[in-house]
């Protein structure tokens, strides 16, 4: 037998069938260094349109988990995305970097009570080696940046640039210094933002206690009552015994009904909707003697029940109905709501009382329970309400409670000296900030859209914002206070900038150490120096400020330092996302980014968070090193990130799968052209075979559907797509069908050149379209590809050479879809005989279509063609009415169809069964068809 297969365009590409991710992205991450690919990306975007994406700094402490990796790579997607779509997209990285976790961690290594220069110096140290491991595996997960000058909250120049923010929003008026209660923590000794503060199940002692009443003639004449019969008390329910020694006043709601109820030796004042439930939980029996509305109660003055001061009844809409009696016992140092309310009614902050200290000991100067720990004095204040006759009821219940995020401790609320970005204070100029903030928000798109309805009602309901903290290592307060007054020096501003600049030169450390003398002169006596640092939020939420216009002032729009896009989780709602508009709203009037994309977290195949107590951690770390950062890459685009993306080896496995199939795609492709050269092989579209023309014209279509799913950041569509393209229309079809055309035909004929035309418009479009998501493997496609290109695959954009079927086409994209359906058909009942053993490779079958007119009308287009469309020897088609009673009805309407096995040799060379192969006398063993394409002119295709 003759071997032909030299005769053969057999496929062959150096481009490897095994990816070997782990070994060979390291290779490219190098050549992209080498080749200064970020840099060359700048330099090609000069001119262009430019795309901001604001990097949500990262917290430099820790290794990067699964959470770290979704978030890059989601903001590399979409960076890369918009330079394929034709704009400047730079992405600079950031980090965040002062804070109490880094100072925790410094004191957790050297202990405590260290000089505050030495933590200083420690923690930047600390933040800066945490940056450079941080880094080091966000650029090994293929992010493109500008790594080797990213922002960082420490860097002096941002620090500055946080200070001259500050003294933005002091000029503006939002800035003050106030009495307040806020989140306060213990172990952190510092007030904390809203993003600290977590909750968890606590267990808490709740007390019913009487307050004796002081007014008594008033108490009666608001029930209607001549006097009082009895000894007659107020009862108030609260989980927090602690707060009781610094009680000042009780609340009822103006619009309840409350009732005077005579249980044998006093009466008790409850709102008449609890009155059954209270008595039940008392274990009392009483009768109602009287009722009055809560509004005829105001003012009434009842007694503390162990220390000799009155308790003032207020009316307060706060108070609720579900649990305890229907008054609220009232501590305004320890409450948000009590502190409005005994303010409303005229209390100064003076008269305040606020006995705990930051250490959360009570002051030694309070009776009964001075210099002890409020939680270990729960005992002895119960056990002093009991011994008065003030105690009615003690339990021990599990409730949700804020805890420390940090330390997941308990915290209090504790009213305390600070400053505060004020949402309702009037400012110098235009609206409040919570107007300018609602405003901001309805002009910001989100992504997805019920982002802006969470963070309207955040912004709606939020208090004023406390931005002090009580640390060492932060971005200092600036700010001189006249011993007397308390005031702000009138020059803060002007001094506020001395400092800025001092501070550009030597860092936060500039202020801690300066003499107030340096700056103040003569009057440096009158004043106190702030010890105070910012809140961490303040830091990042100021980066609009001191990085796009400061430290990165290249990355603003010739419009001003607005960033495109804010890209973070959806906690960020009440972090990042809010701080950034508060602050962009206080400097500018407007929020300083266009669009807000959330994405969720991160989550095992059950929907449990990960944790390492149940084994569910995915490292990402780990996924790279046995898988590939393509694979994660992969796994990031395929999931839907409005909600809780799912991740686990097994889903990861699915996207490996996936992977293999798109890259196997791409492998075939680029063995098949082999020997073109696009410079003189590519033939225009109008010389190309219709099935050529059709794939053509399909993969344009399908990259129109791509840049729109680009744009609206709808990823796993792309996946989707991409996937489903490799899959069906090539996989399933196009590809299937032109390997006889490419194998057998004359190496330089219009079938095969034809053919290679239509892989290479393919493998110039597929190899873009992957780019953003699977950048390694497109690298590496693109290296591969014949013709003459850009160094890198990144620096292009869309592919526009994609000829599109012109208008009124015969063999249109309806024609191919009808023919594709007829094809799966075919299929199905080749692999139906295959089972059977009745035949074996399809080229063993021929088959005859019966099908309507319209149907073998449309089939009679391709005319011989039809057997090459259907892989088999043979294809006919035949009236619908002829149809044999053994024919196969298929799922195509007025298609019915026959296969049987071929009685006629097989050529030894493109293995179709015809009836002349053995009737040539030179090549007995093929058919005429091939040796045509060996030896003649070759044979003509027109459709197939």
């Amino acid at each position: 037998m003759t071997d032909y297969k030299a005769t053969l365009n057999l496929p062959d590409t150096p481009f490897p069938m095994k990816a070997g991710l782990p070994q060979r992205e390291p290779q490219t991450l190098q050549r992209w260094i080498d080749i200064g690919l970020y840099e060359k990306l700048r330099k090609a975007g000069e001119g262009r349109p430019k795309f901001v994406l604001h990097d949500g700094p990262p917290y430099a402490n820790g290794s990067i988990h699964i959470g770290h990796a979704l978030n890059k790579i989601l903001k590399d997607i979409i960076t890369r995305s918009k330079t394929l779509a034709g704009y400047d997209a730079p992405y600079v990285p950031g980090w965040d970097c002062h804070g109490l976790p880094i100072e925790h961690k410094v004191e957790t290594t050297f202990g405590k009570n260290q000089p505050a220069d030495l933590t200083r110096e420690r923690c930047r140290t600390y933040a800066a080696e945490q940056v450079e491991e941080q880094k080091a595996n966000f650029i090994r997960l293929g992010v493109l940046g500008d790594w080797n000058n990213p922002y960082l909250t420490m860097n002096f120049a941002n620090e500055a640039g946080e200070i001259r923010a500050l003294a933005e929003m002091v000029k503006n008026g939002f800035v003050f210094k106030g009495l307040k209660p806020v989140n306060f923590c213990f172990d952190c000794g510092s007030a904390l933002a809203e993003a600290e503060v977590e909750y968890q199940d606590k267990k808490s002692e709740a007390i019913d206690v009487a307050f004796p009443v002081e007014d008594a003639d008033k108490l009666a004449a608001a029930f209607g009552l001549a006097s009082l019969s009895k000894p007659t008390a107020i009862v108030i329910w609260t989980t927090t015994p602690w707060t009781i020694p610094a009680n000042q006043a009780l609340n009822v709601h103006p619009e309840f009904t409350y009732a005077l109820v005579d249980v044998g030796d006093r009466l008790l004042l409850l709102a008449e909707e609890m009155v059954e439930s209270c008595l039940q939980r008392f274990g009392l029996e009483g009768q109602v003697v009287a009722t009055a509305q809560g509004s005829a109660l105001e003012l009434i003055n009842f007694r503390h029940p162990f220390y000799d001061r009155l308790s003032p009844l207020y009316l307060a809409e706060y108070v609720e109905l579900g649990a305890g009696t229907g008054v609220v016992h009232s501590a305004p140092a320890y409450g948000e709501d009590d502190f409005q309310s005994c303010k409303r009614y005229g209390m100064s902050n003076d008269e305040i009382l606020n006995p705990v200290q930051s250490n959360g000991v009570y002051v030694d100067s309070l009776p009964f329970f001075g210099g002890q720990f409020i939680w270990k004095a729960t005992p002895a204040i119960v056990a002093k309400l009991e011994e008065v006759g003030a105690l009615l009821k003690h339990a021990t219940i599990s409730h949700s409670y804020m805890h420390c995020w940090r330390h997941k401790t308990p915290l209090i609320y504790r009213a305390t000296a600070q400053w505060f970005v004020g949402m309702d204070t009037k400012p110098k100029e235009g609206g409040t900030l919570r107007e300018r903030s609602l405003a901001a928000i309805e002009d910001t798109r989100f992504v997805p859209a019920w982002g802006q309805a969470r963070l309207h009602s955040m912004i709606a309901g939020r208090p004023d914002w406390c931005i002090s903290r009580q640390r060492n290592w932060g971005v200092p307060i600036p700010f001189f206070t006249h011993k007397e007054s308390g005031e702000l020096h009138p020059r803060t501003v002007e001094l506020m900038e001395e400092v800025a600049k001092r501070v550009e030169q030597e860092g936060i450390e500039a202020w801690f150490k300066l003499d107030p003398a340096e700056l103040l002169g003569a009057e440096a006596d009158q004043y106190d120096k702030s010890r105070d640092t910012l809140d961490v939020w303040f830091d990042s939420g100021t980066t609009h400020w001191h990085v796009l216009r400061g430290s990165h002032a290249d990355l603003a729009h010739t419009s001003g330092p607005v960033a495109d896009l804010y890209l973070e989780g959806s906690d960020q709602h009440r972090g990042w996302f809010h701080s950034s508009l508060l602050t962009g709203c206080a400097i500018d009037g407007h929020a300083p980014y266009k669009e807000l994309l959330t994405h969720g977290f991160t989550v095992d195949e059950q929907g449990r968070k990960q944790s390492k107590s149940l084994g569910n951690v995915v490292a990402p770390q780990k996924v790279i090193d046995s898988m590939g950062a393509d694979i994660l890459r992969l796994w990031v685009a395929s999931t839907d990130y409005s909600g809780e993306m799912a991740v686990s080896d097994q889903i990861l496995q699915r996207s490996a799968d996936a992977y293999r199939r798109i890259r196997n795609t791409a492998r075939f492709m680029l063995a098949n052209l082999n020997g073109f050269n696009p410079a003189t092989d590519l033939l225009p579209a109008e010389q190309m075979l219709d099935l050529d023309r059709w794939a053509v014209d399909a993969t344009a279509r399908l990259q129109d559907e791509l840049t729109e799913a680009y744009g609206e950041y709808r990823f796993w569509n792309v996946y989707s797509k991409v996937h489903n393209f490799c899959v069906q229309e090539l996989g399933g079809f196009y590809l299937d069908i032109i390997k006889d055309r490419q194998y057998t035909t004359a190496p330089d004929s219009i079938a095969r050149r034809s053919c290679q035309s239509a892989l290479f418009h393919i493998c110039e479009a597929l190899v873009r379209w992957i780019a953003p998501i699977l950048s390694f493997t497109a690298e590496e496609i693109w290296q591969f590809l014949p013709g003459e290109r850009a160094e890198s695959v990144m620096l292009v954009t869309w592919y526009e050479n994609l000829a599109r079927l012109p208008e009124g086409f015969e063999l249109d994209n309806a024609y191919w879809e009808r023919v594709m359906a007829v094809k799966g058909a075919v299929n199905k009942e080749l692999e139906n005989l295959r089972a059977s053993k009745a035949i074996g490779a399809s080229l063993q079958a021929e088959v005859t279509l019966f099908g309507d007119d319209a149907l073998r009308n449309d089939l009679a287009k391709l005319g011989d063609e039809l057997r090459f469309a259907l892989i088999t020897s043979a294809a006919a088609t035949a009236p619908l009415s002829d149809a044999p009673a053994d024919a196969v009805v298929t799922e195509v309407e007025g298609l019915k169809l026959k296969i049987v096995k071929s009685a006629h040799a097989k050529c030894g060379r493109c293995w179709h069964l015809r009836a002349d192969v053995g009737t040539h006398a030179e090549h007995p063993e093929l058919c005429g068809r091939c040796i045509s394409n060996i030896e003649g002119s070759g044979e003509v295709r027109h459709h197939a």
